[in-house]
């Protein structure tokens, strides 16, 4: 039999790929990787203060109830999930936001995510108008989570970048109109990553008539909301939309990674708009985004129970007592409202970091690689982002080796 061979001009090469993934930035964490080779560190072990992901053990009821559920490894999981996760779901939020009780319905309101990263992705695929002359406008603050950038890009859209203010969260009644009215998505992070500063529910209820009055949708990344100062709990979007009445243009993005301490779970939430959620399940269902049985398991016990996620804010409080206490002196540092960054000014971030590393083998990011120059700003370019993730132990050896650093090395001198 004579093989068919296909004609070379369809034979598949880089240059005949998407030519949306040559608009994609290198990620933050390669680009950390480039500005750090060739450096040989101490002989120390590496604290590593560069990646957002929680060290904390996890919380001993997900562990069980993964392992009560194994046998789910024999089914298919279903893209809307659980019933009883979208209850437990509804029930917490409804809890946590106080909302009206019956404003979050779990089989229309809610569905499960594999953690709000690949949600806040795949939901600019679903919703973004292709092929729209000029580009839709995808709105996101300034310094930003690189997943709103590259969602925006491969979506056919332009990222608009929203610089943030002294505040730590950007001035959106500063906006012109007809950026509005160009806006078909705009993400908002509250708590922000990495200025950890949070929206109040006034704003949060101003953007809400916003994208009701331009027909976009608002996407409120919200996977930092359990990790405050005690008796301080941010405002939430659902909770602004309850003030409204309706979930019109509104949806909430949640995980457990951070609530939890359970980034290898993988598991989070959507949760708002019904008609936005139901096409989002049609687009879900074709990218295979379900769920496994025994993590829905693990996820219902973590959102029944709150006691957990009051010891990991009493760990993360005494890590910034620690690092006021240790930094206070040299380098500005304050609590955020919410998260768990720190996120000071040194001069020039990529010269500190590597310098830091070279000297004591810390390791931060540079405030640049979370953030774009946009309007003649580049917001990030004197900052560093430092992640409290470890042990405390293991953190207040870091900031010692800071302080150490700092002592030698006058921010003024980098």
């Amino acid at each position: 039999m004579t093989a068919i061979l296909a004609p070379e001009s369809l034979l598949m090469t880089k240059d005949s790929m998407n030519p949306l993934l040559k608009t994609l930035q290198a990620y933050p964490f390669e680009r950390l990787r480039t500005l750090l080779a060739g450096i040989t560190p101490p002989a120390k072990e590496l604290i590593d203060f560069s990646i957002g992901e929680p060290r904390h053990p996890a919380p001993a009821i997900v562990s069980e109830a993964i392992i009560e559920h194994l046998h789910g490894l024999a089914e298919y999981p279903k893209v809307i999930g659980d019933l009883r996760l979208r209850q437990a779901i509804a029930d917490w939020a409804t809890r946590r936001f106080a909302l009206p009780a019956d404003f979050l319905d779990p089989e229309r309101h809610v569905i499960p995510a594999n953690g709000s990263r690949e949600a806040l992705f795949s939901i600019a695929q679903a919703v973004l108008p292709p092929c729209q002359t000029p580009k839709p406008l995808v709105l996101l603050p300034n310094p930003f989570y690189q997943i709103y950038e590259g969602a925006a890009l491969l979506a056919g859209a332009e990222p608009y970048y929203l610089n943030c203010a002294a505040s730590g969260q950007p001035d959106f009644a500063a906006l012109n109109e007809s950026v509005w009215a160009r806006t078909a998505l705009l993400y908002v992070n509250s708590p922000h990553n990495p200025t950890g500063a949070t929206l109040s529910l006034e704003t949060l209820g101003w953007l809400i008539a916003k994208a009701r009055q331009h027909g976009f949708l608002l996407a409120a990344d919200e996977c930092y909301s359990e990790l405050y100062p005690e008796g301080q709990a941010p405002a939430g979007i659902l909770e602004a939309a309850a003030a409204t009445g309706s979930l019109a243009q509104v949806l909430a993005f949640h995980s457990l990674s951070k609530r939890s301490s359970i980034p290898g779970a993988r598991s989070g939430f959507v949760a708002g708009d019904a008609d936005i959620l139901k096409a989002f399940v049609r687009y879900r269902t074709y990218l295979g985004a379900a769920t496994p049985p025994f993590i829905q398991a693990a996820a219902i016990a973590a959102w029944q129970d709150e006691q957990h996620v009051k010891h990991t804010r009493t760990d993360y409080a005494r890590k910034f007592a620690a690092a006021h206490d240790i930094l206070g002196a040299v380098l500005p540092v304050e609590t955020p409202a919410g998260g768990f960054y720190l996120w000071p000014q040194v001069g020039d971030g990529e010269a500190f970091v590597r310098a830091l590393y070279e000297a004591e083998h810390v390791r931060c990011l540079p405030g640049a690689y979370l953030a774009r120059d946009a309007h003649g700003i580049h917001p990030g370019q004197d900052r560093v982002r430092i992640a409290l993730v470890g042990s405390l132990e293991d953190c207040v050896e870091g900031l010692q080796r800071i302080r150490h650093f700092l002592d030698s090395h006058p921010i003024s001198t980098l």
